[in-house]
C-alpha cells in the first residue's frame, strides 16, 4: 500500500520530538512491501523529515490538500494515491482511509500510537479491515 503520514502532531510534537517508534514503524512497514509518503498541509517538510532521520524511508515528500481532498491531489502535484493515511486530521482520513490518530503534541515516551498504526495497517492486509475505533476505511 501507499501509506501517508500527515507530519504536524501526527510524526512530530509540536517541541520538536519525534512521536515514539515512529522510524521503527517505517522501517517494518518498508519491509512489508508497502511504500512510506509523508506530506503535510503547511508545504513539504523535506527539512524536518531530514532532522528527524526518515529520509531513507520515504519515498517522497509531498504538500498535502487540506480541502477538496480528490483535487487537491492533482493542485499540490501528489503523484501517488494514497492508499491508506495517518493524520490527526478525521477529514483526510474519512476521504482516503486509515488511521486517525491522536495528537502528539510534546515529548510523551509512553505514548504507542505508531504501534498500533502499524497493527492496524497489518489487520487490514490481513482481512481487508480493522476493529480498531480509529480505522475509517475511506470513501
Amino acid at each position: 500500500m501507499n501509506i501517508f503520514f500527515d507530519v504536524d502532531y501526527t510524526i512530530l510534537g509540536a517541541d520538536g520530538s519525534m512521536r515514539p517508534d515512529t522510524e521503527e514503524t517505517f522501517q517494518k512497514l518498508i519491509a512489508d512491501g508497502h511504500v512510506v509518503y509523508v506530506w503535510s498541509g503547511v508545504g513539504i517538510r523535506r527539512a524536518e523529515v531530514r532532522r528527524l532521520g526518515l529520509e531513507s524511508y520515504v519515498s517522497d515528500i509531498f504538500q498535502k490538500p487540506i480541502e477538496d481532498y480528490e483535487q487537491g491531489l492533482a493542485t499540490w502535484g501528489v503523484t501517488t494515491r494514497p492508499d491508506f493515511v495517518i493524520d490527526d486530521h478525521p477529514e483526510i482520513v474519512r476521504n482516503f482511509g486509515g488511521f486517525v490518530c491522536s495528537p502528539y503534541y510534546w515529548r510523551n515516551a509512553n505514548d504507542t500510537e505508531m504501534q498500533q498504526i502499524y497493527r492496524v495497517i497489518a489487520d487490514v492486509v490481513a482481512t481487508g479491515g480493522s476493529e480498531h475505533d480509529a480505522y475509517r476505511s475511506g470513501t
